[in-house]
C-alpha cells in the first residue's frame, strides 16, 4: 500500500552537505511517523532523526545541530538536510515510515521501507 522511494545520495567531502529526499507512494492514512535510519557494511542500522506528526522531532546525539529532518506534505515527501558532513556519516540512508501516533528510532518500529541512498563522506 505504501512505498518509499529515495534519493539525492552522493559522494562529498568533509564539511559538504547532502540533502536526502523520500517519496512517499500510496495512501498516508495515519502515516504520522516518518523516519532516516543509516546502515554500514558489518554494522546494524541506526536511528538518525524520526519526524512524528504528533510525536514531533527526534534526532540521533552524533547528528544533532547538523542535520534536519522535514517534509513537504503537498509534496509526499520527506527530506533529510546534511550539513557539516563527516566521514562517520558514510553509510546506505534509508527512509521508513510507520503507522500510529509514537514515533521512535526503533528499526523494529517502522512498517515501510525505502531501498536505501549510499553517502560516502570522504576526508
Amino acid at each position: 500500500q505504501v512505498q518509499l522511494v529515495e534519493s539525492g545520495g552522493g559522494s562529498v567531502q568533509a564539511g559538504g552537505s547532502l540533502r536526502l529526499s523520500c517519496a512517499v507512494y500510496g495512501s498516508t492514512d495515519s502515516l504520522y511517523c516518518m523516519a532516516w535510519f543509516r546502515q554500514t557494511p558489518g554494522k546494524a542500522r541506526e536511528g538518525v532523526a524520526a519526524l512524528g506528526d504528533i510525536a514531533g522531532l527526534t534526532y540521533a546525539e552524533s547528528v544533532k545541530g547538523r542535520f534536519t529532518i522535514s517534509k513537504d506534505n503537498a509534496k509526499n515527501t520527506l527530506y533529510l538536510q546534511m550539513n557539516s558532513l563527516k566521514p562517520e556519516d558514510t553509510a546506505i540512508y534509508y527512509c521508513a515510515a510507520r503507522y500510529g501516533d509514537s514515533c521512535p528510532i526503533g528499526v523494529g518500529a517502522f512498517h515501510f521501507w525505502g531501498q536505501g541512498t549510499q553517502v560516502t563522506v570522504s576526508s
